[in-house]
């Protein structure tokens, strides 16, 4: 093989770090099935108890509560009979639910917030499958006539619950843990040598909760030398596209990322089915989000013919109703609860600079209308505008690269001496844009939605940028939370267009929760 210098060696110690991966894997599993077991009859037990004891406990009691020992005692009690067939099948029925909702996967990207969603979805299963079982059967008839308490069941449903969304918590931890450290990951190749392969690679060193380790690149083009590339030499080329069947069983490959748009379809289809031939290797393509269907389409005919009618009026009908309640509800909420650090950074920006505290500049928002966006002032009275402009045009035209750490200062001036002390803690933490909450509910703006651009911005846009002025501007966004500064003008726009045709209140509402520890990182703009 032209590229895979050492292979043999490589294939060593790829096959090695392999078999310790699968073997901590299962141990970690295994671990992990235990600890459910654990938590599913320490939870109904538990449960009975306080059902017993009939009040809330106090404090000094709930060791005793707790105590191990004492919870197995429970198995004993007379009174607990009826309940031992329910005891021994409610560790079977809770595994089988989170089973079904993979939450035994522990290979690959991981969300908390998912988590969470899953666990909550088979917690609640489980605990209806137990209660149907429980009332349909009554101990397979031997307790016709017993009374079940419903409340250790409702119990039981809310003690499981904390207890496998802390259990799972700790586990991601871990995982994290691990994966910064270069384990738990899956050994991956990305096709291609493009903008899509560079966006690829620095966003999986940069989450390493995503669970990737690249161990190099593969190009479908002759001419590619080892390293080629911008941004990709840390990388190397380790073989062609004709050679992927071999590299995959060489280097143990787990996942390949395809993101050269110029491969033939037929190739590519040959390519997979030679390499399935050797491992059951999964394949990933990597889009251009502008090239890609929405997901709400429908199936129609014009005549005899089908037709495939796209998603064109973002946000029509009941939708957007729905979404100006929850931005009414949202905003309010968030001027009540966050009115004290309101007046704290009124205070701090007095204290540090001459001026007016709020900064009120003109924004483009659905449709173009231009309006009055409010934001605390960050910048001296005297700062000039034309540094910002400049630097837009030459991020929105493609002319300013990625600096060294990977990032791209998306609408920030690099160095920028015209910010207060005060000012660029706000920017940091994006404290600066909480002003922004009257704006939503002055119906200007949304609280999630594609950022809002200043007119001298819109004036560099090409055609199909002015898509993502088709809703209300929002104060955070998927790029945002995804992406980040790490993208391209292009690709964020493209992110935007994708949230606007695949929009749901579940969406805004996930955006909404991973909008905070980007905040906390410092990783909004």
């Amino acid at each position: 093989m032209a590229h895979a210098v050492g292979a043999a060696q490589a294939k060593a110690i790829e096959r090695a770090w392999e078999s310790r991966s699968t073997l901590f894997l299962v141990a970690a599993q295994a671990a992990l099935l235990l600890g459910d077991v654990i938590i599913a009859w320490g939870a109904f037990l538990f449960a009975y108890r306080l059902r017993v004891l009939n009040h809330i406990p106090d404090p000094a009691d709930v060791w005793h509560l707790l105590n191990p020992i004492e919870l197995v005692e429970t198995i004993s009690w007379p009174a607990f009979r009826p309940y031992w067939h329910l005891f021994l099948i409610v560790p079977v029925v809770r595994l089988l639910a989170l089973r079904w909702k993979r939450l035994y996967e522990l290979k690959g990207e991981f969300s908390i917030l998912d988590d969470g969603v899953r666990i909550f979805e088979a917690v609640t299963l489980a605990s209806l499958v137990i209660i149907v079982m429980t009332f349909m059967y009554r101990g397979f008839f031997e307790y016709r006539q017993y009374s079940y308490s419903r409340g250790v069941f409702l119990l039981d449903w809310g003690l499981a619950l904390l207890g496998y969304w802390t259990s799972r918590g700790l586990v991601r931890g871990v995982q994290l843990h691990l994966r910064r450290r270069g384990r738990n990951l899956i050994s991956s190749i990305i096709v291609g040598q493009g903008d899509l392969a560079d966006i690829c690679l620095r966003e999986i060193a940069a989450r390493p909760q995503l669970g990737y380790r690249i161990i190099g690149l593969v190009t479908s083009q002759e001419s590619s030398r080892p390293g080629a590339g911008t941004s990709l030499g840390a990388y190397p080329v380790i073989g062609r596209l004709h050679e992927l069947p071999e590299i995959i069983r060489t280097f143990g490959i787990e996942e390949v990322f395809i993101t050269d748009p110029n491969i033939s379809p037929r190739l590519l289809f040959e390519t997979i089915m030679k390499s399935w031939r050797y491992r059951r290797t999964r394949f990933s393509m990597v889009p251009s989000l502008l090239h890609t269907l929405p997901r709400k389409t429908d199936i129609g005919q014009l005549g005899a013919l089908p037709m495939l009618k796209l998603f064109q009026e973002p946000l029509s009908g009941p939708n957007r109703y729905l979404k100006r309640t929850a931005d009414i509800i949202m905003a309010t909420l968030g001027l009540v609860l966050l009115s004290p650090l309101l007046v704290i950074i009124y205070c701090l920006i007095k204290w540090d600079s001459p001026g007016p505290v709020l900064f009120r500049q003109e924004r483009v928002g659905m449709d173009g209308r231009v309006f009055t966006c409010y934001k605390f002032r960050t910048m001296r009275l005297d700062a000039d505008d034309e540094p910002h402009r400049q630097h837009m045009r030459q991020l929105i035209q493609g002319e300013i690269a990625a600096r060294p750490d990977g990032e791209r200062l998306y609408g920030k001036v690099a160095d920028d001496d015209r910010i207060t002390s005060v000012g660029r803690i706000l920017r940091r933490y994006s404290l600066d844009e909480l002003p922004q909450l009257f704006n939503v509910l002055k119906g200007e703006m949304s609280i999630v939605g594609p950022r809002p651009p200043i007119p001298y911005e819109v004036e560099q846009y090409s055609e199909w940028h002015r898509k993502r002025l088709d809703v209300k501007p929002g104060m955070t966004g998927l790029w945002q939370v995804s992406g980040r500064n790490r993208l391209p003008f292009d690709k964020m726009v493209e992110l935007d267009i994708y949230y606007i045709e695949n929009w749901s209140l579940w969406l805004d509402f996930k955006i909404m929760l991973l909008t905070i520890p980007a905040i906390l990182r410092g990783e909004t703009v």
